[in-house]
């Protein structure tokens, strides 16, 4: 192995915090910072490196922090400077490093700068955004992911002006076509950098360059904004002048949330020698099941396993010869793993929660792993549209019920796919509210949390949890676990995904049952290999698996005959 190509950030395991839902230390129903102070030795026992918070700055909260209003302030709901301050010190006592999430496309409309711009057009802070004369005539039309009506322009009587917004009409987008704008931005970031934070996650970062002058949308991206939004004609040029004056000055990991990055231009991104970006993570598994993604509606049909075990592999060559990947199979966008990917009953939720565990840890890439996951929660699949807290399903509801869609399909969608079920409170124990708060939580906490939760997983040695911990274990002795090249296997396989990692003279090979039957890989192996781990008490020892069986074996002979 090229020693030279080893970084403590390829070969980190990340766990992401939303803040909002992980500990509650003052009774008001949030979560804050000081309540993740009060868990700081949990996070510590799960062996993780990097630790990734969703914002924590000063924001009204339209999309629950992703609306800034002041950059270098910490949201009230959350706690001081101070806390923050404690808490990246307890981080790094505990040998873990801090990201945070950067929001550079958008502010809030409460912050100052947007105050300011939309006072006249000839204020000074009129060009840190993109606006619209009315006079001109309609704007272009362009698709708003969270606007009740889909419409990404928003008018100002005011000065007679629209403004672009890509997601809320709270959110207007930052002009980065502006220098100034350029150089604030490179400032905030300079700013948490100095105080000593590890990295940025970086929020739709492919969005920050615009097609200026807006222009009537052409007939091929008709229907796929978010490919158009991501292929802004300057915005390589402002990821590298980011990288040339920031990033490079400091020893830290910097992975974009890439909305329209494609196997053909990931590299571009990433790639050592374009000097932008460390990571990026796409949509492609997300996105994996939907009939409609703009309404956000699930086909009844379900996912194929060849389909994801297709994206997986095309994904991973990708990055064979340079540039480094990301994998993940849930966020706060995105529902919980166990409910999307594996099976959620009561009979198989433990059990293929542990395959999923599996698979997110034995691939190439940097794994990002949400909280809560390594118990195994599962989504809350509101009956209601009152219960949901998420802009984006309240909005999406709101329109589809105003163009006289089918609400009852919308509401069976988002029990699955609904971002709120992957932000209710964590299960810390069986006591009132799961021990998240003594208070009334932002959010419903799921009633299965009596069964589900850390206290009572941390008494069983064969829990998700010590699971999980077990998994990190390996994948951190064995360096072909992370680095090692990733072979498919029995490909056209309906249920079992089977593949192998080898580097130097370690070979391993990987089996999962993704179904709930029995299933045999086709594949053959030497009879004494070493079995690493497995889900069940007995694991397998051969290609034939159990319900959502999960086996990691070492092979000794070094042949795999498929």
């Amino acid at each position: 192995m090229n020693e030279q190509s080893r970084k403590w950030w390829k070969e980190a395991v990340v766990y992401q915090i939303y803040p909002r839902s992980f500990k509650d230390s003052n009774g008001d129903g949030v979560g804050d910072l000081r309540g993740i102070i009060e868990k700081l030795d949990y996070i510590k026992s799960l062996g993780v490196d990097v630790v990734w918070l969703n914002p924590i700055f000063a924001s009204p909260n339209d999309d629950n922090g992703y609306d800034i209003s002041d950059y270098r302030a910490i949201m009230d709901d959350f706690g001081s400077m101070d806390d923050f301050d404690e808490l990246l010190a307890g981080m790094h006592e505990r040998g873990i490093k801090l990201v945070l999430d950067l929001v550079a496309n958008h502010s809030s409309d409460e912050h100052v700068w947007f105050q300011e711009s939309r006072k006249s057009r000839e204020n000074p802070y009129r060009n840190y955004y993109h606006w619209w004369n009315a006079e001109d005539g309609a704007p272009p039309k362009r698709w708003s992911f969270f606007d009740v009506n889909g419409d990404a322009w928003q008018f100002e009587e005011q000065t007679n002006s629209y403004y672009l917004h890509y997601f809320s009409v709270k959110q207007p987008d930052l002009n980065w076509e502006n220098p100034i704008v350029r150089k604030e931005v490179y400032d905030i970031i300079k700013f948490w950098f100095d105080k000593g934070i590890d990295g940025f996650r970086m929020d739709v970062i492919t969005f920050v360059s615009k097609d200026i002058p807006f222009k009537d949308l052409p007939s091929k991206y008709d229907g796929n904004f978010v490919q158009y939004y991501a292929e802004g004609p300057r915005l390589h040029e402002y990821l590298q002048e980011l990288n040339r004056e920031v990033l490079s000055k400091y020893d830290i990991m910097t992975v974009a949330e890439g909305p329209g990055t494609t196997t053909e231009n990931v590299l571009d991104f990433v790639a050592e020698d374009r000097r932008e970006l460390n990571m990026s993570y796409h949509f492609d598994i997300s996105n994996l099941g939907h009939r409609n993604l703009a309404k956000k509606l699930m086909d009844p049909a379900g996912w194929s396993l060849v389909e994801f075990k297709k994206i997986f592999s095309r994904w991973d060559a990708v990055f064979n010869e340079k540039g480094w990947g990301t994998v993940y199979l849930g966020n706060h966008d995105f529902p919980r793993m166990v409910s999307r990917w594996g099976n959620d009953s009561p009979e198989y939720r433990d059990i293929s929660s542990k395959m999923l565990t599996t698979f997110l840890l034995t691939m190439r890439g940097t794994p990002y792993y949400y909280f809560g996951d390594e118990l195994g929660m599962t989504n809350i699949r509101f009956d209601n549209i009152e219960d949901y807290r998420d802009i984006m399903t309240i909005n999406l509801h709101k329109l589809i019920e105003s163009e006289g869609g089918d609400l009852t399909e919308y509401m069976e969608s988002q029990k699955l796919i609904a971002r709120d079920n992957g932000r209710t409170p964590m299960q810390w124990d069986d006591s009132h509210n799961a021990g998240f708060t003594t208070g009334k939580p932002w959010l419903k906490v799921n009633p299965n949390y009596e069964e589900v939760n850390a206290a009572a997983q941390e008494a069983h040695p064969d829990s998700c949890l010590n699971y999980f911990r077990d998994m990190v274990s390996l994948r951190k002795s064995e360096p072909a676990l992370v680095y090692g090249k990733y072979t498919l296997l029995d490909e056209g396989n309906k249920s079992v995904y089977c593949y192998s990692r080898e580097l130097d003279d370690r070979k391993f090979l990987v089996l999962l049952n993704f179904s709930e039957r029995s299933a045999t890989a086709d594949v053959n192996f030497s009879l004494d290999s070493g079995v690493l781990i497995g889900n069940y008490p007995e694991p397998s020892t051969n290609a034939s698996l159990r319900p959502y069986e999960a086996v990691v074996l070492e092979i000794y002979d070094n042949i795999i005959t498929i």
